[in-house]
């Protein structure tokens, strides 16, 4: 009797564990940051690990590649290339093979940005011709990852850029050019404004006299990283954190040199962004607080637009962790 019951507990724990084996994937201790850099003469896409090692070149072109960002699932890169004449939003493979045309269409499409739930990339469109004071202006649409079904989301004259996802996938923020904003010597600023995902009940965030840039989704949901330009020259913006509603505005930077285009990791402790602060932009990364800054890259050439893989599977480089499938559990090992 005691025999079987051994016999069925080994069989038991056998079972348990194939499943586990199944279910669970081991992830590799380095989370992974793609960018756009000009080190080979003209902007191309690169990825490297969080802590800035093992740097591979995803392009290789005669054209222009730009604008970066990853799949949920980490298997597929969106970006902007000019490899057909103008800027056209493609996907290819995350080792960079197999690249697709998704827009293919006449007029300038940028700053691709992939949803969370992985079934829409929105993106910026000149395809609608408005003008205002001769200069075209930008418009946000989204359409599904394959590029079928491409929609007008914010639909007015004046100009939107760079959205961004919620989590949930259920909102975009994006920065936009409205009547009533402040006008400075240069132009109209930007806010920053947020929108569900089809488009509707757009809100304003910010409301200062100069821009807010490149907003950036923290993946809780409950914060947003952004590019300030506080003097209204573009020539000192800085990185700033405020919760999704507008409040609790933070700077997160201050130097005299340039902070641009805020990236969160996967686990929102740490935010990558660009500095000019050694004389050239560079990629770096800091702490959520904006403490511990450290540079990834050091190289002459210009290096702009990271991205972080923001997938439940990716995790600082600081340790390994498991992730549970069925419950997408991350324990530290």
């Amino acid at each position: 009797m005691q025999g079987r019951y051994n016999l069925g507990h080994l069989i038991l724990a056998s079972v348990v564990a194939l499943v586990l084996i199944l279910l669970m994937v081991v992830v590799d201790a380095q989370a992974q940051i793609v960018f756009m850099s000009r080190r080979d003469g003209k902007p191309e896409i690169y990825v490297m690990d969080a802590d800035g090692g093992n740097l591979r070149r995803l392009t290789n072109n005669r054209d222009n590649d730009w604008w970066p960002s990853w799949s949920p699932d980490g298997k597929r890169i969106v970006f902007v290339s000019e490899r057909d004449g103008k800027p056209e939003i493609y996907v290819m493979d995350a080792d960079g093979g197999n690249p697709q045309n998704l827009t293919n269409q006449p007029a300038e499409d940028w700053y691709p940005s992939w949803s969370p739930d992985g079934k829409r990339i929105a993106f910026m469109s000149l395809r609608d011709g408005h003008i205002i004071d001769v200069a075209p202006t930008y418009e946000i649409y989204v359409m599904d990852a394959d590029g079928g079904n491409p929609q007008n989301l914010t639909n007015n004259p004046n100009d939107d850029r760079y959205p961004s996802w919620s989590p949930d996938s259920e909102r975009i923020v994006f920065v936009s050019q409205r009547p009533g904003h402040f006008r400075s010597k240069f132009l109209i600023t930007y806010e920053i404004y947020v929108m569900d995902a089809d488009g509707g009940n757009e809100q304003r965030l910010t409301e200062n006299r100069q821009n807010d840039l490149y907003p950036s989704w923290s993946p809780d949901g409950e914060r947003i990283a952004f590019e300030a330009d506080r003097k209204g020259d573009f020539e000192n913006p800085e990185i700033y954190v405020m919760d999704a509603d507008g409040g609790n505005q933070q700077r997160l930077t201050e130097n005299r040199r340039s902070d641009l285009q805020p990236s969160w990791s996967p686990d929102g402790k740490r935010i990558a962004f660009v500095s000019w602060r050694d004389g050239n932009p560079e990629i770096y990364v800091m702490d959520a607080d904006g403490n511990n800054p450290q540079r990834l890259t050091n190289n002459p050439h210009d290096d702009f637009s990271p991205a972080w893989l923001n997938s439940p599977f990716s995790v600082s480089p600081t340790g390994k962790k498991f992730t549970m499938w069925g419950r997408l559990k991350q324990v530290d090992r």
